[in-house]
């Protein structure tokens, strides 16, 4: 049969707003707005901007004060991350994914995923631009494992929280906790890439097999091959932009529910009640999952956590379950890579290893 449900006949050329198959036509949908990016833009940006003006107007209402002021605090000290991490997607959606998958190396083999982790803890962003840079390098074909790798071991292992981690609690426990979370995105990453050769969790869609592939020669090619202009450079910020769209909405709404938090749940109480024992622990990491806070916010909680509650496992789980738990992460996972369950796989590879060194921390310390 030439046609699956009639004798064949000229077909017009489908409209712009018209889906075709052979049996039937659809008329397409207009794209519905984001309800949930548009909401949490306006609710931050009305709160950011009653904070940052009318501060007078709400003396009548402590708790809308302390909800508009936390609100402030928070994007003030996530807005510089977060600009650079949305500049760091536009870059990498310039560069070939022969380049990104030559540099960090195979995924399957223990180097590639030492690159991807060494990346991640050089890489100067916080927790929520490392987010839109380790999505960027699953789209440019990175392997799984060398995703969750540069996204475990990054978060607060920036130069600039370094050196203010340091100042903190000295070098030797900031050493330390720089030495065991990358050793945790190591063993995670490998644990992911065995998961996904074992048929357990799908495969990368995007990787691409590099073959004699030479990459500083490529590079200086196409260095000299691309005219920059004010065009160029206009129109890669706004790709990342538009491409870090579905991290925002999520990072917005964490925002606010950070800021109820804040609101109604004191920081005091965290560093009276969260002591060096396992009910201490295990409600840092109940605290630290609910919490969605940047890297920047929660160093100094961290630290504290190590100085007046002598904690030291407390503190480094602090840093490192947000990262494992938070629903940001979570969820921004399920929408790059369709799957469910390579996103709740993060908090069930990650969270036992971070419970161990915790608590041998705060037996040890």
């Amino acid at each position: 049969m030439s046609s699956c449900c009639s004798k064949p006949k000229p077909e017009p050329e489908p409209k712009p707003d018209q889906v075709t198959n052979c049996c039937s036509t659809e008329v397409g949908k207009k794209k519905r707005p984001d309800a949930l990016l548009w909401s949490g833009i306006s609710l931050v940006t009305i709160a950011y901007i009653l904070d940052l003006f009318f501060t007078e107007w709400l003396s009548f209402s402590t708790s809308l004060l302390s909800m508009t002021q936390a609100t402030r605090d928070l994007m003030d000290s996530m807005w510089l991350g977060l600009a650079l991490g949305m500049l760091f997607v536009g870059l990498l959606g310039r560069v070939p994914r022969e380049f990104v998958s030559a540099l960090l190396g195979k995924g399957d083999r223990f180097s590639g995923i030492l690159r991807a982790t060494i990346a991640g803890t050089l890489l100067d962003l916080c927790s929520h631009g490392i987010l839109l840079v380790a999505m960027r390098l699953y789209q440019r074909g990175a392997s799984l494992g060398q995703v969750m790798a540069f996204l475990i071991a990054s978060p607060w292992n920036s130069l600039s929280l370094t050196v203010i981690m340091i100042a903190l609690i000295g070098w030797q426990w900031t050493l330390l906790f720089i030495v065991l979370s990358m050793l945790i995105g190591i063993v995670s990453g490998l644990i992911f890439d065995r998961l996904v050769r074992y048929g357990k969790l799908p495969r990368n869609p995007n990787e691409i097999e590099i073959t004699d592939f030479k990459v500083w020669p490529e590079a200086k090619q196409r260095w000299q091959a691309t005219h920059f202009s004010f065009a160029w450079l206009s129109a890669m910020l706004w790709e990342g932009i538009k491409d870090s769209r579905m991290i925002v909405r999520w990072l917005l709404l964490g925002v606010l529910l950070a800021a109820s938090i804040r609101t109604f749940v004191p920081v005091e109480s965290f560093q009276t009640y969260f002591g060096a024992t396992i009910a201490g622990l295990a409600m840092t990491l109940v605290v630290a999952t609910i919490l969605e806070i940047c890297s920047e916010g929660s160093t100094p909680i961290a630290a504290d956590l190590l100085v007046r509650a002598h904690a030291p496992g407390n503190s480094f789980a602090f840093l490192m379950t947000g990262v494992s738990t938070d629903y940001t992460e979570i969820m921004s996972l399920r929408e790059t890579t369709k799957s469910w369950k390579i996103a709740l796989f993060l908090p069930l590879v990650t969270v036992p290893q971070i419970v161990l060194l915790s608590w041998l921390m705060n037996i040890l310390g």
